[in-house]
């Protein structure tokens, strides 16, 4: 990790950079990938399976068998773990469903909005170098509050052609009505244009590596809507002298085993805290059988020191990380500060861990500074929201004099007209 003592302003655009591939040689790959399943559907699909993943398969889709088989070779203590995240899950999403309110803007005039669920919507689910299946709940249990009528989800095979029970559980737990072995580029050119055994859905959800989040962004722009920008992991930790330097050490390497991508950052106020930190990322990280990973991402990272507070908040607003942790004494008295974050852990004993799997808040979160204007999925994500209104005669009334002089000031008088006409009949 390199360490960054007071820096100046001038070198935070330096800290605050994520690590990237050659943007111009990965578009050329992606697109590459999408065009040729666009063409050829699954046949494309399981060729760049096989070339990308070295696993040939005959069917795309798990069968009911599979699901049957997988399901009842899962660990019942893990079943209890996703039973009880899933419950915690539900019950912080289904509290943002919201009572439709009719507004009466003037006499006569109603006004509403409604929320109306996104009818085919599709999970990217990584599997590459671990099976991450509480993203299933975490994109699952909301698009089934909504009502979405179809759940396509994606993921990338294991070494026998498979997929890991706990996905397949988690998958029958939230309701997906389409189960896929693929993964990549590949998966999401499949959810966007469809194929023989994917069907084409409205919105792709999910995280994943560079190359599945510049897919997401390629089809969005041929009409698939996406949830955000969610590429590798990133955590910024906050930490001051009362914080335990083993919790720290922790939280960053909670993130750096995620992939060789990943980015972790400590900013802190205590220049004694780089050197123990250094010696308790080491010690821990030797124990961990992702170690090869999160080394290497450790190389991506930093330590900041700053002399205070504003400081070290500044920073962390110019971060915007996809998670925050804030390490100190009285935390809460920090939120007013914070601008710019996926999501928050507050105080020592609030490790980013829950919130990846159980407390209930969402782990999809925007990385790569986009959080300093997208948000994370929630309910809403996965629902349009319609306006709708209705006017009496005595509402057009009382209002078409300004309408017609707003729309005859712009020159569009046929906008004019549609009021003029109706209120000629009154």
């Amino acid at each position: 990790m390199r360490l960054y003592t007071n820096p100046e302003k001038s070198q935070w655009s330096e800290i605050v950079a994520r690590p990237v591939m050659d943007a111009q040689k990965l578009e050329k790959t992606v697109r590459k990938i999408l065009e040729k399943v666009s063409d050829k559907g699954d046949k494309a699909v399981k060729k760049f399976t096989k070339e990308l993943d070295g696993i040939s398969l005959k069917r795309l889709l798990v069968t009911e068998k599979e699901w049957k088989q997988g399901i009842a070779s899962l660990d019942p203590a893990l079943k209890a773990a996703m039973d009880q995240a899933a419950a915690n899950i539900r019950k912080f999403h289904e509290a943002q469903q919201s009572e439709v309110q009719v507004i009466e803007t003037m006499p006569g005039i109603q006004c509403w909005r409604k929320s109306i669920a996104i009818e085919k919507v599709g999970l990217y689910i990584p599997g590459g170098t671990a099976p991450l299946f509480s993203t299933i709940l975490m994109l699952g249990i909301p698009a089934q509050i909504a009502g979405c009528k179809e759940i396509v989800l994606c993921s990338p095979p294991n070494k026998e052609g498979g997929l890991h029970p706990a996905i397949l559980y988690a998958a029958k737990l939230v309701g997906v009505t389409v189960l896929a072995k693929c993964g990549g580029a590949q998966a999401i050119g499949a959810m966007a244009y469809g194929t023989d055994s994917i069907p084409a859905v409205y919105k792709i959800f999910g995280p994943g590596n560079q190359y599945v989040t510049c897919a997401k962004q390629l089809v969005q722009q041929s009409g698939t809507a996406i949830d955000m920008p969610a590429g590798p992991s990133e955590v910024a930790v906050f930490a001051e002298a009362t914080a335990n330097v083993d919790f720290v050490a922790a939280d960053l390497l909670s993130q750096a085993e995620h992939g060789i991508d990943s980015q972790v950052i400590c900013v802190t106020t205590d220049a004694s805290l780089p050197e123990k930190l250094k010696e308790a990322v080491a010690q821990q990280l030797s124990q961990l059988p992702r170690k090869h990973l999160a080394d290497q991402a450790l190389e991506n990272s930093k330590i900041v020191v700053v002399k205070d507070r504003e400081t070290a908040l500044q920073l962390l607003n110019a971060y915007a990380a996809e998670h925050l942790i804030l390490n100190c004494e009285d935390p809460q008295a920090l939120i007013p500060s914070i601008v710019n974050a996926g999501s928050v852990f507050l105080g020592a004993y609030t490790p980013e861990s829950v919130g990846d799997y159980a407390s209930g808040t969402n782990h999809t979160l925007p990385t790569n500074g986009y959080a300093k204007a997208y948000s994370g999925v929630s309910l809403d994500s996965f629902v349009k929201k319609v306006t709708f209104q209705q006017l009496s005669k005595e509402g057009l009334q009382a209002i078409g004099t300004t309408v017609t002089t707003m729309a005859e000031a712009e020159g569009l008088l046929a906008h004019a007209n549609a009021v003029t006409v109706r209120l000629k009949t009154l």
